[in-house]
């Protein structure tokens, strides 16, 4: 799932990307800004799956959902 800006770039509220085996969080990082270039030009993008904030080395499997959050702001 993407919210704000993440979903602006990728252009859906979800997406499907096919990963290798085994993929981290890290993995999934390379992927999304080799399909979305424009991701790497944020400042920050939080991933989370299963509802936490995940680390690079987290695992992923295929039934995890995944979501993309973008940095924020506010006052």
């Amino acid at each position: 799932m993407a919210f704000g800006i993440t979903r602006d770039i990728v252009g859906t509220h979800e997406l499907e990307l096919n990963l290798k085996e085994n993929a981290s969080v890290s993995d999934l990082r390379v992927a999304l800004g080799e399909a979305y270039p424009r991701l790497a030009g944020l400042a920050s993008l939080a991933i989370a799956v299963n509802q936490e904030y995940a680390k690079d080395d987290v695992q992923l499997s295929e039934k995890d959902e995944v979501v993309l959050i973008p940095p924020v702001s506010g006052g």
